[in-house]
């Protein structure tokens, strides 16, 4: 009796799985529709009032970006110009607190930060900020610029559990923040995405509580940017299993490697020196992403402007090895 309380459990389970999954797909196909009925309709320039994340079918490559957070001695044009020669299609910029643009500058700033972008055939396609509040007015109004200019997706600030409260409250806390987030992200025509983040006390490290927090949410307006090192740094090899399950809500890929040094720790290395498996891009194209993925060197001190160019000399060899597990 007992077994078959299991199995009916089991088949409830995964009926109510794949019911969610065929509603993503739903909307999914009903906004790659709108997006392109509205095509013909929106003049040039203009960001499309839905994000729609593009199949592997329907593109040569995913748009390539890196993560400029070690370059904000450089302008946008120069840190464009190199970009654009290494082969990438874009940045990932910290518009956020100590980064290439202050939080309420955006309005005044961020125009002029994109159209330097583009005169060297560079887009900003990931933004990162410190927004996880809809209800922050300043938060808004960078959304609100950064969605008049085109950009279509932003990384939010993370969030920290409180280990003196209940877990499982705090998912449902930061649930019900996400959502209206999303509805915000909705009503701007911009896609949200969270980052899972290696260490004790980040909501998100061990995937599945992300999961549980954006289950009901629209991935087109709140998703996630999966980082496959801090993903392998939590599961190990169980991260196959964890990507499989958030895969629907996946919007943005971040690379970067790994290796466990001294203490336990995860020291960050050479993209293929560490942990992270170049299957990962196997299974990418088996779940024909479409989305961006940003490549992140953070091996060599960020906070030093005399080490641009080691830099610069890093991320080319990343962006070689990155390439090469693509395929």
């Amino acid at each position: 009796m007992k077994q078959e309380h299991s199995d009916r459990d089991s088949r409830r389970l995964t009926d109510q799985y794949s019911a969610r999954q065929d509603a993503i797909s739903r909307r999914r196909i009903l906004a790659t529709a709108l997006a392109a009925a509205a095509g013909g309709l929106l003049p040039p320039g203009s960001a499309s009032a839905c994000p729609v994340a593009v199949s592997a079918g329907a593109r040569a490559a995913n748009p390539l970006c890196v993560f400029t957070k070690p370059f904000n001695s450089l302008t946008a044009e120069q840190m464009a110009d190199r970009c654009r020669a290494l082969g990438f299609q874009g940045l990932e910029a910290p518009i956020r607190r100590g980064g290439h643009i202050e939080p309420e500058a955006v309005a005044d700033q961020l125009p002029a930060f994109v159209e330097d972008l583009k005169k060297h055939d560079q887009e900003l396609l990931v933004m990162t900020s410190d927004i996880n509040d809809p209800n922050d007015p300043l938060s808004r109004k960078c959304l609100e610029t950064a969605a008049s200019l085109g950009v279509r997706y932003y990384r939010l600030k993370y969030f920290r559990y409180d280990e003196g409260r209940p877990v499982l409250q705090q998912i449902s806390e930061w649930r019900r923040q996400l959502e209206d987030l999303a509805a915000l992200n909705r009503e701007l025509g911009i896609t949200g995405v969270y980052q899972n983040h290696a260490g004790r006390g980040y909501f998100g490290a061990a995937i599945w509580d992300l999961q549980r927090a954006l289950e009901q949410t629209d991935p087109q307006h709140l998703g996630m940017a999966f980082d496959i090192r801090h993903a392998t740094a939590e599961a190990g090899m169980n991260w196959p299993i964890n990507f499989l399950m958030i895969q629907p809500h996946v919007q943005v890929v971040y690379v970067k490697d790994f290796q466990w040094g001294t203490e336990r720790q995860p020291e960050n290395v050479p993209l293929g020196h560490g942990r992270v498996d170049s299957a990962f891009f196997e299974l990418l194209r088996k779940v024909e992403f479409g989305g961006p993925i940003s490549l992140h060197e953070e091996y060599l001190d960020h906070n030093k402007p005399e080490l641009v160019p080691d830099h610069w000399a890093a991320i080319e060899k990343d962006l070689q090895v990155l390439q090469q597990w693509l395929g």
